[in-house]
Parts: structure tokens; C-alpha cells; sequence
């Protein structure tokens, strides 16, 4: 009993710490906020209220702790090691336990009037227990200081980003969890397909009355690199191309209940050395060694599949967001193709999501959702197609607009991969629990 009541004390803690912590913070134009008042917020909207007084500094941050208790299970013929003797698809052995804990650092910095900076670091995550920086860019826009009424007015609808930044391909990245940074998300994980990744270069964006246009061209790699790429035997692909992408869209709130946004996002390289649009996350997966053997624990993925287009890719999604008063609804459609270097020819993967939240009490600071997520995939070394499905029930209480609380059941099933594969008739379910501060 004593022990319990120890494990929940500090489950809790962070929560109170983060609770007395928090101090005011200084207002940053065009802004998206850490805490509740993220939510549901897209690209940053055109309107603002935050007059600028001079060079400020934010320092904010978010923290995640998390209890799991998971269960997995496959049906692989074992795969015997020649050397250790041990069978390569023999799973880990899971117990309910914590998982060490996540937290992000976020600097934001008002540098001039309608010029911003942002600066995440990840202090500790799955991936990278050490600290490690995720990006930064600077987001412009006003240019009152250039003194040019036809700037102005086109300001007036346009936004400039540059850095090494998260890209703006698709919706989801503004609901997934970003390490410690798990406010926005309603349930524990993201996607089977997560779409995620930092490149270097820039975004333009159009925004006028709802309507929405982005145009953007990064590296297509996950760092810079000015090495020339190593020759690929008989082959041109060991190349280095810029990564080209956009979206369109529409987003308003028609009604005093009723908002609709709706948008398409496109993504292209020809040829990378090591693209990453789906396996750029440098934090990890909220989902702890399941379908996980010993000889494989670095993997960081856990419960989300990896296409390996790492030469080439093309991408397309459509997102469909409704909110009606409390009830809101959020869906994808994805599909892509693309190679490694090593491939002659392409593969494709389509994933589809529908999720479902209830907000509700006089701040909506409790919540209730459930979520659908599925997977067709062409994987590399598998001659017939796979797929992976998820269902996720979730529910969760804002404490404070800086305090979460959240819980979710989960029951993911891998189907027709071939006995070989250690997750072939593979399965994971049980509950995993969030306690998470956002300022």
C-alpha cells in the first residue's frame, strides 16, 4: 500500500510542481500557446492583439510523465541467433511500470515588430536522452520598419518562416505529441504513418477570410550536409534534391459553433541521401518496447511503421476538421510512394485516421474521444501488401490550461506479414496514462 501510494505521489508531483511554477509570461505576437489555449490552433492566424513594446523573451517549457501498462504478443516461427543462440523474434518481456520522463525547452523571442523567433531543445526524450536541439526559424509578419505602405498591405495576409524548422506538411503535425510537448494531442500516441520531420528552408503563407496557401522549399534532409553523396553502384540516385511542398486550404469559424477547416498538403524530393519525412522524429514513440525484441530496443518507433523512402518520395494528404460547439472531429487521408537508395522501384503506403473529442465543462477542460487509425503498406523484403490497425478511447481532464491529465486504452493488430516477421499475427493492447505540463 505504501509503495502504491509512493508511485502515485510521484506521478502527481510534477503536476503540483508545475502548478506553483508557472509565472506570467510576456506576450509574443503571432504565437501559438504551450498551454490549453494551443489547442485546436493551426498555422498562426493573421490577427493579433499584442502591441509590440520592445525585445521580449519568453521561456517556456512541457513536461510528460507516463504509466504504462501494456501487453503484446506474436505468433513469428522463431529466428534463431547462430552466434548468442537467442530467437530474434522472441518479444520482450513487459511489466506495468513509468517511463523515464520527457520534457521539451521552448525560447520564443520577440526580436522587432511582427518578427519573432522560436527554439525548441529536447531535454531528455527516448531517443536522445541527452539534450538535444529539435530547430528553430524565425517567423516574420510585419515589416513596419522598412517603411513601405505596399509591404504593409501585403503583410497584411502574408507570413515568411525560415530555419531549420518542423515542416508544415499535412494537419496532424499540429495534434501529434512532440516529446514533452503532449498537451495538443488528445490521446498517448500518434500515428502508425507519422509524417513528421525538421528541414532547412522556408515557408510562404498566404491568409485571407478563411482562405489558406503555403508554398515551401527545404533541403530534404533532416540536417545539413555539404559532403558529396557517396556513388551508388549503376545508379543516379545518390543525389542531393531540394524537397518541394504546399498546401491549400480553408479554415473559418462560420457560426458562433461551427468551425470547418479543410486542406490538401503535397510533398516531392526526386533524391536524398536521408530523407526522413517519416521517421524524422527525434523523440520517440509514447508507446514503450512493444513488438520489440532485445536485439532490437534502440528502435524508437515502437508501434509505428517506418516506409524507409529515404532517396525518394511523393506525399499527398487531406485533412478535414469540424468543431461543433464541444464535439469536434478530425480526419486524414494520406498516400505516398517512394524508394531507398538500394530500390529499382517504388512502393506505396495509404493510412486513414478518424478521430472523434468531446470538450466539455465550462472551460471544455475535460475530454473524451476515440480514434480509428489504419495502414496499407508495400514494406520492403515482403512480397504481399500489410496492414496495421489501431483503436484508441481516450479521456482527459485539464487540471489548469497548464495541467493535463489524460489516459487512453489502445489495441493495435499487425496483419499479414509473413511467419518470418516478428510481427507477423503480432498484437499489442492495455492502458497507458499522461500527466503532462505546458507553459
Amino acid at each position: 500500500m505504501k509503495r502504491g501510494l509512493l508511485k502515485l505521489s510521484l506521478f502527481i508531483l510534477p503536476l503540483l510542481v508545475g502548478g506553483t511554477a508557472m509565472a506570467q509570461q510576456k506576450g509574443i505576437s503571432y504565437f501559438r500557446s504551450y498551454d490549453q489555449r494551443g489547442i485546436n490552433v493551426f498555422e498562426t492566424p493573421k490577427t493579433d492583439t499584442i502591441p509590440f513594446t520592445g525585445l521580449k523573451v519568453r521561456i517556456g517549457g512541457n513536461f510528460t510523465q507516463s504509466f504504462q501498462s501494456l501487453d503484446h504478443s506474436n505468433k513469428a516461427l522463431p529466428n534463431i541467433d547462430p552466434i548468442s543462440g537467442a530467437d530474434r523474434n522472441k518479444l520482450l518481456s513487459l511489466t506495468p511500470g513509468f517511463n523515464t520522463a520527457v520534457a521539451n525547452l521552448n525560447i520564443d523571442v520577440q526580436l522587432a515588430d511582427g518578427v519573432r523567433m522560436n527554439l525548441v531543445t529536447y531535454l531528455s526524450s527516448r531517443h536522445h536522452q541527452e539534450t538535444w536541439v529539435k530547430g528553430g526559424y524565425i517567423q516574420i509578419d510585419r515589416l513596419p520598419f522598412l517603411n513601405s505602405d505596399a509591404l504593409d498591405r501585403l503583410m497584411e495576409y502574408t507570413t515568411i518562416k525560415v530555419g531549420h524548422m518542423e515542416i508544415n506538411y499535412g494537419d496532424g503535425h499540429f495534434r501529434r505529441s512532440d516529446n514533452g510537448n503532449a498537451l495538443y494531442n488528445p490521446f498517448i500516441e500518434n500515428y502508425i504513418l507519422d509524417a513528421f520531420t525538421t528541414e532547412i528552408g522556408g515557408e510562404i503563407y498566404f491568409q485571407n477570410n478563411g482562405m489558406l496557401a503555403m508554398l515551401a522549399v527545404a533541403g530534404g534532409e533532416i540536417k545539413g550536409d555539404v559532403l558529396e553523396p557517396a556513388v551508388v553502384v549503376n545508379d543516379d540516385k545518390a543525389k542531393k534534391s531540394p524537397s518541394f511542398y504546399g498546401k491549400l486550404g480553408y479554415d473559418k469559424q462560420l457560426t458562433e459553433d461551427f468551425r470547418l477547416r479543410v486542406t490538401g498538403s503535397a510533398y516531392h524530393t526526386a533524391s536524398s541521401v536521408n530523407n526522413v519525412l517519416y521517421g524524422g522524429d527525434r523523440a520517440g514513440s509514447h508507446y514503450y518496447f512493444v513488438m520489440e525484441n532485445q536485439s532490437t530496443t534502440s528502435q524508437f518507433y515502437s508501434g509505428r511503421l517506418q516506409p524507409g523512402f529515404r532517396d525518394k518520395v511523393t506525399a499527398l494528404t487531406g485533412n478535414l476538421f469540424m468543431k461543433y460547439r464541444g464535439l469536434e472531429f478530425f480526419g486524414t487521408y494520406e498516400n505516398a510512394k517512394g524508394r531507398a537508395q538500394n530500390e529499382t522501384t517504388e512502393r506505396t503506403v495509404d493510412q486513414i485516421a478518424a478521430e472523434l473529442v468531446y470538450r466539455f465543462g465550462a472551460k471544455e477542460n475535460v475530454f473524451v474521444g476515440g480514434r480509428y487509425n489504419n495502414v496499407n503498406a508495400e514494406v520492403a523484403g515482403i512480397a504481399n501488401e500489410v496492414s496495421i490497425n489501431r483503436m484508441q478511447l481516450g479521456a482527459g481532464w485539464f487540471i489548469t490550461k497548464n495541467l493535463l491529465l489524460k489516459g487512453e486504452y489502445v489495441n493495435q493488430k499487425y496483419l499479414d506479414y509473413p511467419n518470418t516477421s516478428i510481427l507477423h499475427e503480432g498484437k499489442f493492447n492495455g492502458f497507458v496514462v499522461e500527466a503532462i505540463v505546458g507553459f
